[in-house]
């Protein structure tokens, strides 16, 4: 059985890979810090499996990680442990910093001290997978795709941090040899998400009656990635990906910002209409943007179709009705994220 050392296995993506990654065979050590959007809820069904120890702890803490790697002797590291919501970089830079920078500088150079010492074949085959964004790439016209080969122009706290840590990560590889691997995603969506990000958000408060922020024009352009894709894409990634080698993962469904919420009023007035009858398209308001807020990414993933195989399985139409599905049938997940310190407010406004 291979062992996993997961990094922030309790927030959504992660929350999602670890859920998959269990009942395929692997022991997932899973060491999350537990901060706003980390939720051990979301790893509820594990309690009590032996194939996922979980630890509470900071990805920046040099002891409690050798201690971990050196009981458990993973077989990879995947880091998924990352503050990553623009928004909040806005408000508060310094926190992103420290957590995606200052904290996957600690983690690389544990886990390449670890690395350094394994045997023969543990050596070979051990890898340390990095989980990152395509918003490092800047921002796009209305053609044009991200590739591997984009130059990073970060725009916003969020991705500079995150493009800072990406780079990090080369630079273990090219300097101490530490076998890594670089994934760039788009959008995610599907179950677990926390509801500051768009989807959740939207969906919670159009049940709530709420007004639906829609930034600006609302022409805003994200390639929309569902979650189990994003993790079926780590895996190929993992298992087969070429060593110090960066993948993009998109989910070939661009939608503009305002599509994506009018979708889901749709579903939504389908499922669960509002007892007056008005449709929930008469919750949209529009909002002061965003500062500095990118207009459009797209993502060529053709290097990880061509090289490993993988392709998205989801539409956008199926994977934004079972995410709205889920959110419905989860209700007392929803409320019990809601119940600590956000409450659906806009927070990003850098005012």
């Amino acid at each position: 059985m291979p062992t996993w050392l997961v990094t922030g296995g309790a927030g959504f993506i992660g929350g999602n890979f670890v859920l998959e990654a269990v009942p395929r065979g692997v022991r997932i050590v899973n060491l999350d810090a537990l901060t706003y959007a980390g939720n051990l809820d979301t790893l509820a069904s594990l309690e009590g499996n032996p194939d996922h120890v979980f630890v509470h702890g900071d990805i920046g803490d040099r002891a409690l990680v050798e201690r971990l790697l050196a009981e458990y002797r993973p077989d990879a590291v995947v880091n998924f442990a990352a503050e990553s919501h623009v928004d909040r970089s806005i408000d508060g830079p310094a926190a992103f910093v420290q957590t995606n920078v200052v904290g996957t500088l600690g983690l690389l150079e544990s886990v390449r001290d670890y690395w350094k010492n394994l045997p023969g074949e543990a050596k070979d085959g051990f890898r340390f997978l990095h989980v990152s964004t395509d918003e490092v790439y800047g921002t796009l016209g209305e053609t044009g795709k991200f590739t591997e080969t984009t130059p990073y122009a970060p725009n916003s706290p969020y991705s500079a941090s995150k493009a800072a840590s990406d780079h990090l990560v080369r630079a273990f590889h090219h300097t101490y040899g530490l076998p890594t691997l670089t994934t760039n995603c788009s959008n995610n969506y599907g179950p677990y998400p926390f509801p500051e990000k768009l989807i959740p958000l939207v969906i919670a408060k159009a049940l709530a009656g709420e007004p639906l922020p829609v930034y600006g024009d609302g022409k805003q352009v994200r390639d929309w990635l569902f979650v189990r894709d994003h993790c079926a894409a780590i895996r190929a990634v993992l298992e087969r990906g070429r060593v110090g080698e960066t993948y993009n993962v998109g989910g070939n469904s661009e939608k503009q910002n305002i599509e994506v919420v009018k979708a889901i009023c749709s579903l939504l007035d389908q499922r669960r209409p509002r007892a007056d009858g008005k449709p929930r398209e008469s919750q949209i308001a529009f909002v002061a943007d965003r500062p500095g807020h990118d207009r459009r990414y797209a993502i060529d993933a053709g290097k990880l179709k061509d090289e490993l195989g993988w392709e998205p399985q989801y539409t956008f139409e199926r994977g934004i009705a079972e995410t709205v599905d889920w959110y419905l049938d989860n209700q007392d997940w929803v409320k019990r994220v809601l119940d600590g310190s956000y409450r659906l407010e806009r927070i990003g406004t850098a005012s």
